[in-house]
């Protein structure tokens, strides 16, 4: 089928310098010859076979056509033929045989060109090839007729690439970077770019040097589509990037200089922003938490950010179905607008339903429901959704978990549905086995050990075992233990323990029974509040200082009480606190139960604050202060008076070393012998009723190393008010190595106005800092 198009359209398809009636022209001309080639064909006497028109339709009739020239024009312009002409044109015409061997004839009796050779032989045979049907070309180069040599007398000649002779004497390049046209840009957008291609650069990576030449082009070809890239994302999307290498004048033409040319061009800005949604309640929420206005630059990564909060804002407030499309940015060359549409499937606005569980189970769906912090009927969150997620995981119980909300279907008013929360579980191994160790001046070394089996007694009922084995101190422990015991975070726990120490200042084999409830911080939530109460019964066998026989002797103390403690915490970390403050107030109501009861009362306030004025340096401070009303110092066991010294109380002394002491016997004195070196006597810490501590550290933190220069200082009194006098104090240095589960502790200190058997230097080794 053909189209048909005006003489206008016609002449406008014609190659430039043809009119419409030359082609006419040139399509009469051919089929003038067209019927020559079929009257030499046809039998004399044959008219010419004319196609004939086929007939229209039956029922169409045709419009008239007027002719552009009239018959009578045609033959008038037509030229009149010699009568000579007109029978060579009649005359039949030759066979293509004839034709060449014609031709060929005609080359041969020709006279040769000025500097070219005669023809050789035949020349419709120049190969002499006498059974070719079609003759070849003369031959005239008589190489070309040479024989070929052997094979192997062939020579091979290298191929020679004519290069600057620069380029063969350097085996490796030097290059510097030169990026023009883009500070315009770098300082509109809001991200240093500069920065960022010096730090994505193929270019900046090999610092200057390349293998040849054909390496700094690939690295120019690999940066400048980076810059494209780097442009486009802050908005730039026409941005030209052109590249050359430019040579020195020195030796070699080295150094090269690799130059980027930029031309940022237009940024594209938000002209139209479309959420494509649903209506949510409220209904502004999509649009005030979405943070992309008309307007502001199309920076890919604020777009990718804002679609991310929308993402996260709407299962926040109510919708955990909701979906975000595919974006659809439309950009006007023209204008440099951008029309920005998401569409958004919000779901259905949900409220909390039930817990399911399913797996294999730690334990089942109502203690599941003690561990949320939602009720039936709440607005959904996601955030109390993943706050399940993570008591989930801090139980400790499980492999893999999942805590993901589903349609239920079930109306829930308001234009609402339940979803309900489906908990999958893989119970994993519930037993641990945990150790660690520690040195201190004073405590020695301490190995300790523990065994536990977290859901003995589900849900969540541990057995624990755990044994200390110390140069000053031995114990054997065993704890029944209760988490989430009916009430997120609480604990309940029965302690049974039998303790062997050997210090200073007592020696005690000691057994207590207790029972605790407490709402503690624990490493994934630090609460700002916390709390724990219980009862405790002490049987101890100690060795004490009699001031009566200025000697040592044992006594046996049975020992019932009560125990409160609060604090309060708004520090950032429990290990690694670097601002905000914490307090604990330890209060214990305790008697005297041997010959009768002897009531007192023990309270301890522990306080400190962090401050960081830059990101590396933490100044830390805290202070304590110990009283014990109504008892006297004698009448006190050993173990339950405040001592001071120590890595987590003065370091620079010994542990306990502080406060009041007595001069005793040395049992290891030999009175007889004339070599003894010993002193007949020993300073042994007796203790006493109150005390005061503070310390001051200056921790400076580079990458997951730190260093401490601290000083402590404080005192212990025999009366049951701190006194605020005679304070001692140490000064010292300690080193910090930054774990994922707390900071790694070194310190070492030193004694100011050192008093006789102190020692000189006190080390201290442990994890966390000292407070």
């Amino acid at each position: 089928m053909v189209k048909l198009m005006p003489w206008g359209d016609l002449g406008a398809l014609l190659p430039r310098g043809f009119s419409v009636a030359s082609v006419l022209a040139l399509a009469m001309s051919a089929q003038a010859l067209a019927a020559q080639d079929s009257a030499a064909d046809r039998p004399a006497g044959q008219d010419p076979v004319i196609d004939e028109v086929p007939a229209p339709p039956p029922g169409v009739e045709l419009p008239a056509v007027e002719p552009v020239i009239s018959d009578e024009e045609f033959q008038k312009e037509i030229p009149e033929l010699d009568p000579a002409d007109d029978a060579e044109l009649d005359a039949p015409l030759e066979s293509i045989d004839e034709f060449e061997r014609r031709v060929a004839a005609e080359q041969a009796d020709a006279a040769p060109a000025e500097g070219q050779e005669a023809p050789l032989g035949d020349p419709a045979l120049a190969d002499q090839d006498t059974t070719e049907e079609i003759g070849d070309a003369p031959i005239r180069d008589a190489e070309l007729a040479a024989p070929l040599p052997p094979l192997g007398e062939f020579d091979v000649q290298p191929v020679q690439i004519a290069e600057d002779d620069s380029d063969q004497e350097v085996t490796e390049v030097a290059y510097s970077v030169q990026v023009n046209g883009l500070e315009e840009a770098d300082e509109e957008a809001a991200t240093d770019l500069t920065g960022m291609f010096d730090d994505l650069s193929a270019l900046r990576d090999a610092d200057g040097k390349a293998a040849n030449v054909a390496q700094v082009s690939a690295r120019l070809t690999e940066d400048s589509a980076l810059l494209k890239r780097i442009l486009a994302s802050e908005g730039w999307y026409e941005a030209a990037v052109n590249t050359r290498v430019d040579r020195s004048e020195e030796v070699n033409g080295q150094p090269l200089t690799a130059v980027l040319d930029v031309v940022p061009g237009k940024r594209f800005t938000f002209a139209q922003i479309n959420l494509d949604a649903p209506p949510v309640q409220p209904p502004d929420l999509l649009e005030k938490n979405f943070a992309i206005q008309v307007g502001e630059p199309i920076v890919a990564e604020r777009v990718q950010g804002a679609e991310a909060k929308l993402a996260v804002t709407l299962p926040e407030n109510g919708y955990p179905f909701a979906e975000i499309g595919q974006r659809d940015i439309l950009l006007d060359q023209d204008t440099g607008d951008g029309i920005y549409t998401l569409p958004i499937d919000t779901g259905p606005r949900s409220r909390f339903g039930g817990i399911e569980t399913t797996g294999d189970l730690a334990f089942d769906a109502d203690h599941v429901e003690v561990l949320s912090r939602f009720e039936r009927g709440e607005l959904y969150d996601s955030r109390d959704v993943d706050d399940l997620r993570q008591a989930l995981v801090a139980t400790g119980l499980f492999n893999t978990v999942s805590v993901t909300p589903e349609r239920s279907g079930e109306d829930a008013g308001d234009g609402t549905e339940y979803a309900t929360i489906l908990v999958e579980q893989e119970a994993g191994p519930p037993r641990t086995i945990a150790g660690s160790a520690g040195y201190g001046t004073g405590q020695g070394f301490r190995l300790e050990g523990s065994w536990t089996h977290r859901n003995l007694f589900p849900p969540e009922g541990a057995l624990i075992g755990s044994a200390v084995a110390g140069t000053r101190e031995q114990s054997v422990t065993g704890t029944f233990r209760r988490s989430n015991a009916g009430r997120r975070d609480r604990t309940f726990q029965v302690t049974a323990q039998a303790l062997h120490s050997d210090y200073d200042a007592y020696e005690a084999f000691t057994g207590q029974l207790s029972a605790l409830i407490s709402y503690d911080s624990t490493p994934i939530w630090q609460k700002p509040f916390t709390y724990a109460y219980g009862v405790r019964l002490i049987g101890t066998n100690e060795q004490d200082y009699d001031p009566a026989t200025a000697d040592l002797r044992r006594r046996t103390f049975f020992i019932g009480g009560l125990t409160g403690q609060v604090g309060i915490d708004r520090t950032d970390s429990l290990l690694n606190a670097t601002k905000g403050f914490r307090t604990t107030l330890l209060v214990e109501p305790e008697g005297s139960l041997q010959g009768g009861f002897t009531p007192y009362v023990r309270a301890l306030l522990d306080a400190s604050a962090y401050i960081s004025p830059t990101d590396s340096i933490v100044l830390a401070g805290r202070v304590r202060f110990g009283t014990i009303q109504g008892i006297d110092r004698f009448d006190l066991a050993p173990s339950r008076r405040f001592y001071a010294g120590g890595g987590g109380s003065v370091r620079g002394f010994g542990y306990q070393e502080l406060g009041p002491k007595a001069q005793v016997p040395n049992p290891d004195f030999d009175p007889t012998d004339p070599d003894e070196k010993d002193s007949p006597f020993l300073i042994r810490p007796i203790g006493g009723r109150s005390v005061n501590e503070a310390a001051a550290e200056v921790r400076y933190r580079f990458g997951d190393f730190g260093v401490v220069g601290f000083v402590d200082a404080g005192q212990v009194y025999e009366q049951s008010l701190p006194q605020l006098s005679d304070i001692r104090f140490g000064v010292g240095l300690g080193a910090r190595y930054y774990t994922n589960f707390g900071p790694f502790r070194f310190d070492i200190a030193t004694p100011i106005n050192r008093q006789p058997g102190e020692s000189k230097i006190s080390v201290y080794v442990s994890i966390g800092q000292a407070f």
